[in-house]
């Protein structure tokens, strides 16, 4: 199907959509070095531009509208998150998108944070709003890691189904589980998923293999924390904009922190998909990016709808035909 899609960042969204088989016909983000990455790895379907400033006419009609807005506002982490921080409107956006083009479908992305907010009265509104402009909606929040991502980060999906559309989303049933119950594999370990990758101060043709030397400390705070090779990896974390640092996690011998591709390959993101900027930079982009698997597994549930469409179809004609 063909899908717009907002606030793309470096692309881990679209990267699954795209791997599930859907067409990326346009794309958005403000930010210059992921809109670079963007078209470095997925297209030049991509316009750097403000989300405000975005003319509806100049979108194309598609069939799923995605989306990832951003969610600093609404993070856990943002010790100052509340309802009235302007970041937290950004979704309005993304209503205004999905509103003027109408979509079969969308499918918005944000924090878990964005379910406590305001004691669950923020993403009761958010709901609402999209509900109002005619869609079927629901949201779930789900595991990374129960999807073969070798991290612990959890985040909330907001599936819209238009309301003329017969079709049920369902969430993807995990392909992992943390301790291998009903015959899944275990959840892939961080130091699994680093094991093959050589040192970054050793000779390597890995592009974004340099990693910071901030020095190390070890007090369990975000960033500061000792990681356990043997278990999926905390959650990435990143600024979401280009006026503060970003924390880096250990790597899991604990002697460093992770390099940029390290923290890519932590995020699912395959080997060859380079990023572009400075290594702050590349680091935030990878950050604020969603798991491409993860995001390959909501994609492939949109299929089930393809596949009816055209199976529908192709009845249809044998039936027209003598």
């Amino acid at each position: 199907m063909k899908i717009v899609s907002l606030f793309s960042g470096a692309g881990g969204l679209d990267l699954g959509f795209k791997m599930a088989g859907h067409d990326i016909v346009w794309a958005n983000d403000l930010y210059s070095d992921a809109v670079e990455t963007y078209r470095t790895n997925l297209g030049d379907h991509i316009v750097c531009e403000d989300i405000f400033s975005v003319n509806v006419e100049d979108v194309p009609d598609c069939d799923i509208v995605i989306g990832g807005f951003p969610c600093q506002g609404f993070s856990v982490a943002n010790m100052k998150r509340n309802i009235t921080d302007e970041r937290n409107q950004l979704y309005k956006q993304l209503l205004r998108i999905i509103e003027a083009k109408k979509p079969k479908f969308f499918l918005a992305e944000n924090v878990k944070g964005i379910l406590s907010l305001g004691k669950g009265h923020v993403l009761r509104m958010i709901l609402d709003d999209f509900s109002n402009i005619g869609y079927n909606v629901q949201a779930k929040l789900l595991m990374s890691a129960d999807y073969g991502v070798p991290q612990l980060r959890q985040r909330v999906f907001i599936v819209g189904v238009r309301n003329d559309v017969d079709f049920s989303f369902d969430y993807p049933t995990p392909t992992h589980s943390s301790d291998g119950q009903d015959g899944l594999p275990c959840w892939i370990s961080v130091g699994d998923a680093l094991a093959n990758l050589p040192s970054p101060d050793e000779p390597h043709n890995l592009s974004n293999h340099e990693y910071s030397k901030y020095k190390l400390r070890f007090n369990g705070y975000l960033g500061h924390r000792v990681i356990d090779p043997e278990k999926p990896a905390p959650t990435v974390t990143a600024r979401g904009d280009d006026k503060g640092g970003v924390v880096v996690l250990h790597h899991p011998n604990n002697q460093r922190r992770m390099s940029c591709r390290e923290l890519a390959t932590v995020q699912s993101f395959p080997l060859d998909y380079v990023f572009s900027g400075n290594r702050s930079s590349v680091y935030r982009q990878i950050g604020n990016a969603v798991p491409p698997l993860l995001a390959f597994a909501l994609a492939k549930q949109f299929n089930d709808y393809q596949e009816r469409y055209y199976v529908a179809k192709e009845l249809h004609t044998s039936k027209a035909v003598p």
